[in-house]
């Protein structure tokens, strides 16, 4: 759910790779690499946590494009902020 709402609020393809299997005594993953569209579905995935492989999927321009018009979220961004958020690092 996380890397879902990651991918509507960026309105950005979001690709998570996954380990999978024991890698050693006190250490195991369980995988689910997927990939996740602006939209926030899921567009490819390995349907078996356990399986060692990749997730392929095809990233459509237009599709970003076309959320990124109907939902103009970088019209409403604050520009300059990145400025203060350096001046408060000490940068």
């Amino acid at each position: 759910v996380l890397l879902r709402a990651r991918a509507i609020e960026t309105q950005a393809y979001v690709v998570a790779a996954a380990q999978a299997g024991r890698h050693n005594a006190r250490r195991e993953s369980f995988g689910h690499a997927l990939v996740v569209d602006p939209w926030g579905s899921v567009v490819a995935r390995r349907e078996d946590p356990d399986d060692t492989g990749i997730a392929v999927a095809e990233l459509d321009g237009a599709c970003m494009a076309d959320i990124r018009a109907r939902m103009p979220l970088d019209a409403h961004r604050r520009r300059g902020l990145e400025v203060l958020a350096g001046e408060a690092a000490g940068q």
